[in-house]
């Protein structure tokens, strides 16, 4: 099983999503920005280096929002998605075709890969509490 981590950062009541590119596996499917952990890094280390090389911005890692196990045909995979927050600066496409904010109720006009699908749902929940 491959560990992955992911970042969950919002800005006010939207929250960050990125697009995958057309050379990738799930190509143009949205996700959370992230990726592989590497031997000898701790998840934290991961997103920190991860959020550097796909967007361009260092954030603050904070606690675990939600984790999920999924098994694509090409991989299977231990996502952590940590709650996290950008360090004031703007977002780059480095690695992806688009970077979007968006709204909980947004969610339905995009697609999104399949291991994203709980932690979706979850992100509904959550703020249809809050409303």
């Amino acid at each position: 099983m491959t560990q992955v981590v992911a970042a969950l950062i919002w800005e006010q009541n939207k929250f960050m999503i990125c697009q995958r590119p057309a050379n990738k596996t799930r190509a143009f499917e949205w996700e959370f920005v992230g990726g592989k952990v590497e031997k000898n890094e701790t998840l934290q280390q991961a997103l920190v280096r991860e959020c550097r090389e796909e967007i361009g911005v260092d954030i603050e890692v904070g606690s675990v929002f939600m984790e999920v196990d999924h098994v694509y045909p090409d991989i299977t995979i231990h996502l952590t998605l940590f709650n996290a927050s950008l360090n004031g600066k703007t977002p780059k496409k480095l690695e992806h075709n688009d970077i979007r904010f968006i709204l909980p109720s947004e969610i339905p006009l995009y697609e999104f890969c399949p291991a994203d699908k709980e932690i979706l749902k979850k992100i509904i929940r959550d703020s249809d509490k809050a409303d």
